[in-house]
């Protein structure tokens, strides 16, 4: 029997939930040339500023910061942001592009990471949040903290 890899998560955007209102999440694979594959398995990566675009009808993973390999010479290393395509089934593009268009919501870059041997992003469907969602979400998370304060003094 074959053992089960464990997902190993490479980079996280928090601030994308602060952001905005996640509707849906889509799990979806990157398509990355061979000296990016050893900067995202270093852990070199930033989704911060990352969104995903859908483009004659293939999905594309924009601004997000993969690093240079050091090991690599200047010539055979990738551009940092550059734009890279996500494989997603037809199917659920054509989805995500009534999604995009009716409602005017977003898709966010929620997390990357290893599962098995492929390298895949986790894309979040999301609404904007204004800025009174966001300091209620403040006030529920600072709540949240004192609360546990309190039970772990009791």
């Amino acid at each position: 029997m074959a053992e089960k890899k464990p997902i190993k998560v490479i980079s996280d955007n928090r601030q994308a939930r602060y952001l905005y209102e996640i509707l849906d999440t889509y799990e979806a694979g990157i398509q990355l040339g061979g000296t990016e594959v050893k900067s995202v398995r270093a852990g070199k990566v930033n989704l911060r500023d990352g969104y995903c675009l859908i483009r004659n009808g293939e999905a594309w993973l924009m601004n997000v910061h993969i690093a240079p390999h050091q090991t690599a010479g200047q010539y055979f290393n990738h551009e940092p942001k550059r734009d890279r395509k996500l494989l997603l089934h037809k199917k659920e593009i054509n989805k995500l592009i009534g999604l995009l268009e009716q409602k005017g919501l977003t898709l966010i870059p929620l997390k990357m990471y290893i599962k098995g041997d492929w390298i895949k992003v986790s894309l979040g469907l999301g609404k904007g949040k204004k800025l009174h969602d966001k300091r209620e979400t403040i006030k529920r998370r600072d709540d949240e903290r004192q609360m546990a304060r309190m039970m772990k003094r009791y």
